[in-house]
């Protein structure tokens, strides 16, 4: 991917890892779209970034999502690359769990869903583009999961294999599928702005950008952090490191 001269779409671009991205393409020449459900936080980010522009999207909504593709295709006709990075993180006490499951069924529908669903409705759009990509941001959690966020996990594993099967049957095409795969990184998810333990989420953009800018593009997108959850089974060390990541994150929330 070329990481200059693009139109691109960032879903929950209105705040951490959407925006700290959406920030730094743009400082590269790049037109950025944010999109996201809280219009004061696509507002803010907007303001603070001149020439940025915004879309709201309700990423649980099926209908919405199609009349958005249509929508995001009309206003940026060289719409070339989608970020899906919208997603939601909730502890779930399974002994005490609610019987209706709305947050895992919440963290399905917006995590899962929304990719698959957004990607489906725009994959038209990139097509027709001379060079597109879509780039689905996982988790370290997708190779090694925590306990305290199962369907959060699972929700992240499943896109790591969807993502793989998309870049099988985009093989033959112009459209590149790559996967960003953060680790524990400090923003607003799971409270972990305020965590000491949390990779700072300007020394991840800054890294993830460096990737991007001096490597040819990667289809995982792996911070030397995240390296030991995403390599933990090729280790041999999955058992230890889900002990002590278990251990260790059983505070947080």
């Amino acid at each position: 991917m070329n990481p200059t001269g693009n139109t691109i779409l960032i879903t929950g671009g209105g705040s951490g890892i959407g925006r700290g991205l959406a920030e730094a393409f743009q400082a590269l020449g790049n037109q950025v779209v944010i999109a996201g459900r809280r219009q004061k936080a696509l507002d803010e980010t907007t303001a603070a970034n001149p020439g940025m522009k915004s879309l709201q999207l309700d990423i649980e909504n099926p209908a919405a999502i199609r009349a958005f593709a249509a929508e995001a295709a009309m206003q940026f006709p060289a719409l070339n690359v989608l970020i899906n990075n919208a997603g939601i993180m909730r502890p779930e006490r399974l002994l005490a769990q609610q019987p209706d499951l709305a947050d895992a069924e919440a963290t399905v529908t917006t995590n899962l869903l929304g990719p698959i669903r957004l990607t489906a409705a725009l994959l038209g759009q990139l097509r027709k583009q001379p060079s597109s990509a879509v780039i689905n941001v996982s988790s370290g959690l997708a190779f090694l999961p925590l306990a305290l966020t199962p369907t959060y996990c699972a929700t992240k594993a499943a896109i790591h294999s969807y993502t793989l099967s998309l870049r099988y049957q985009l093989r033959s095409t112009t459209t590149e599928v790559l996967e960003l795969v953060p680790p524990y990184v400090a923003t607003d998810l799971m409270s972990g702005a305020s965590d000491p333990r949390a990779m700072p989420l300007g020394a991840f953009i800054a890294e993830v950008m460096k990737i991007l800018k001096t490597q040819p593009t990667p289809t995982e997108i792996c911070v030397e952090n995240v390296k030991s959850l995403r390599f933990a089974a090729e280790s041999g060390k999955f058992g230890a490191i889900f002990e002590g990541l278990n251990a260790a994150m059983a505070d947080v929330h």
